[in-house]
This record gives structure tokens, C-alpha cells and sequence, in this order.
């Protein structure tokens, strides 16, 4: 049997901006990851970010992204595999 992803939308930040927010200015870093930051589920390092996930500690480096899942998780992805995966949408406001 074969089977096809179901189509999702997800949040995500490369990890060379969250480091250059984290240190520079921290209001650019999405909430989702300042709210991980301060619960203690990301850590930001030198040149890499590591982030607790359903698996366990993993390791994101530039240039990497980060994913918020369709239930909140948090994992790194490659970005040859990001950008094999997703494409980016424009979602319009309802005014």
C-alpha cells in the first residue's frame, strides 16, 4: 500500500535568525519559541539550538529550521529536507 502525507500548515524559524534574535533582539523570535525558551524546551547555544522533542534532546544548527508541529512539538530539520517538504504560503487576514 502506498500512502500520502495529509497537507499541514506548521510554523518555522531558521535557526541562524533564532540565534541572532536571541541575542539581539528578542521580540523577532516568534512567541512559540520564546514561550519554549522560557518553559525550558530550547536552549540557545553558541552556533546551535538544542530542543527537548518527543524523541529527546536534539541539536539544530545554522542553517537548519525549526518546526512547530501541528501539535505544538518542537524538531530541527535539515534544510534540504525543509525545503523538499514545505513551501511557503501567504495566509490572509479577515478584516
Amino acid at each position: 500500500m502506498k500512502f500520502r502525507k495529509k497537507p499541514v500548515v506548521v510554523e518555522a524559524f531558521r535557526v541562524t535568525e533564532a540565534l541572532y534574535c536571541a541575542e539581539h533582539k528578542w521580540k523577532g523570535l516568534p512567541e512559540w519559541i520564546r514561550d519554549a525558551y522560557e518553559k525550558g524546551n530550547l536552549v540557545f547555544g553558541y552556533d546551535t539550538i538544542s530542543i527537548k522533542t518527543l524523541e529527546g534532546v536534539m541539536l539544530a544548527n545554522k542553517p537548519d529550521w525549526i518546526i512547530k508541529g501541528i501539535k505544538g512539538e518542537l524538531h530541527p530539520c535539515r534544510p534540504d529536507i525543509f525545503e523538499d517538504t514545505y513551501e511557503s504560503i501567504v495566509i490572509h487576514s479577515e478584516e
